[in-house]
């Protein structure tokens, strides 16, 4: 049975930054597919934004070789490329100046009747310039949003400084704070498995979970983001975001709809009862790396020191953490999340260690009987395992082995996995806010990242080396291993 496509209203996507990598790599070729899907009602525009002197046809041209380059084999269609293209426009603007500003206007007064998102993918420093040329210019209208992404501040301070910029122009039911993991299937996924199902609900606590797991891993290095990374670090690029998104679907309370506010809601309490890493206990909950010169992929690869082009850094590229969540569900249980660059591969999953069973009737000739794992794997190959004992077929007695039920998306529906920009690039025109982040879940993620970020500081807490294409440094085995654990690595 293939999913009903339900068309959106028609809209103007105004997209800052429009000749930017972000528009280049996912946001035109996730605009296509949705085209191609039949989502888009007529009359449906996008239109690129940027300081670059670009006239129309040049964006078009810019367009076509992005999709040229960024589709996948099979995906281009002439006439479908022909086509969207049309639906393409461009106006040089200036963020702080008034500079394309009357042509913006000028262009979008030919649709006031559509929805209008606009979407900043540009630098922070320049969303509340934006926000309010386009309140200046009355470019609001009743049918308004505005997209914006991480970084949300680089700490809790900014973080309010720049919601204050942005909400002094518009309401925050205009506000789309988008974190593309929360757009992936599997993340979905993991909503209808704990609550569409009866089998997992009514275990999904202390007394039957050991611990989590939550590990995003990449075996790439800067990519040339040197400038903003060094800035920024792991804890701060990773933690205070995507990850934290990821704990909060795992360990929130059943909402009571899948309304947005009720889903919010319930991730916002998450974020409030996470018992506080600071100064106090820093050294021992968290682990900082760095990686150095190693292999990766094919061949070697430089260190994080050399690909910065010299001098000292003590930028984290690598985070391990010990994080609880001081409520009744979840008292006594672990939450070992990790995230780091030029790690053994790239993987992101989420990993439930259920407890052991306590009695085992079997005797030492069966074999070591395994805690039983649910897997969520959010990328490279989306998809479900759930791990089970079972007997090993044949006579001979009982002898035990450990399996999984593995579901690949791929694999069970036979149908192209949508990017995680194309579910979340629709969902600003239905104004349906359920997989964007609130105001409050922002500044309260803050809230427990800056006493981690300061305890670093006060404790002098330095970065561990560790070789590129390993998992991280020595210290963050021991910080799962020390409790009885291990990581868990299958890629």
């Amino acid at each position: 049975m293939s999913s009903q496509i339900i068309p959106v209203e028609p809209f103007d996507y105004v997209v800052f930054g429009g000749s930017g990598d972000l528009a280049e790599r996912k946001l035109l070729p996730a605009l296509y597919h949705r085209q191609i899907e039949g989502q888009f009602s007529e009359p449906t525009r996008i239109i690129g934004a940027s300081r670059s002197p670009l006239s129309h046809e040049e964006y078009r041209k810019f367009a076509k070789d992005a999709l040229k380059e960024h589709l996948k084999k099979g995906e281009y269609d002439e006439a479908e490329v022909e086509k969207f293209c049309s639906r393409l426009f461009y106006v040089s603007v200036d963020a702080r100046t008034d500079s394309g500003w009357d042509q913006m206007k000028k262009l979008l007064d030919e649709g006031k009747d559509r929805v209008r998102a606009f979407y900043l993918a540009v630098a922070p420093a320049i969303f509340g310039d934006i926000s309010q040329k386009i309140h200046e210019h009355k470019l609001i209208t009743k049918s308004t949003r505005i997209v914006v992404e991480k970084p949300i501040g680089r700490d809790l301070a900014s973080a309010l400084q720049l919601n204050d910029n942005i909400g002094r122009v518009f309401k925050e039911e205009q506000i789309f704070r988008i974190d593309h993991y929360l757009g992936k299937e599997t993340v979905q996924n993991l909503m209808a498995l704990r609550f569409a199902n009866a089998l997992y609900e009514p275990l999904w606590n202390a007394n039957y979970i050991d611990h989590v797991q939550i590990t995003v891993a990449e075996s790439v290095g800067l990519e040339g983001r040197a400038g903003y990374y060094d800035t920024a670090g792991a804890l701060r690029d990773m933690v205070q975001n995507h990850i934290l998104q990821l704990l909060c679907l795992t360990a929130m309370e059943v909402p009571s709809s899948m309304d947005s506010e009720a889903v919010r809601d319930e991730k916002l309490k998450v974020l409030r009862a996470l018992k506080p890493i600071n100064a106090s206990n820093v050294e021992q909950a968290t682990v900082r790396g760095q990686y150095r010169a190693g292999a990766s992929g094919s061949g070697p690869v430089k260190g994080y020191l050399e690909e910065l082009e010299g001098g000292v850094s003590n930028t984290e590229t690598f985070v391990a953490i010990k994080a609880e969540i001081n409520n009744w569900r979840w008292a006594g249980v672990p939450f070992y999340i990790r995230t780091g660059k030029r790690l053994a591969g790239r993987m992101s999953e989420i990993v439930i260690t259920f407890k052991p069973i306590p009695h085992a009737i079997f005797d030492q000739a069966a074999g070591r009987i395994s805690q039983n794992q649910l897997i969520i794997r959010l990328q490279p190959d989306e998809g479900v395992k759930q791990s089970l004992m079972i007997k090993d077929p044949g006579p001979g007695g009982m002898r035990l082995r450990n399996v999984s039920l593995d579901m690949s998306f791929a694999q069970a529906f036979n149908v192209r996995n949508p990017d995680a920009y194309e579910r979340l690039l629709m969902d600003v025109i239905r104004s349906n806010q359920t997989l964007f982040m609130r105001r409050d879940e922002v500044e309260a993620a803050w809230q427990w990242v800056d006493p981690i970020l300061k305890g670093w500081e006060s404790t002098g807490q330095q970065v561990q080396g560790y070789t590129a294409g390993t998992w991280g440094p020595s210290q963050a085995i021991a910080l799962i291993e020390r409790d009885g654990r291990t990581w868990h690595d299958d890629i």
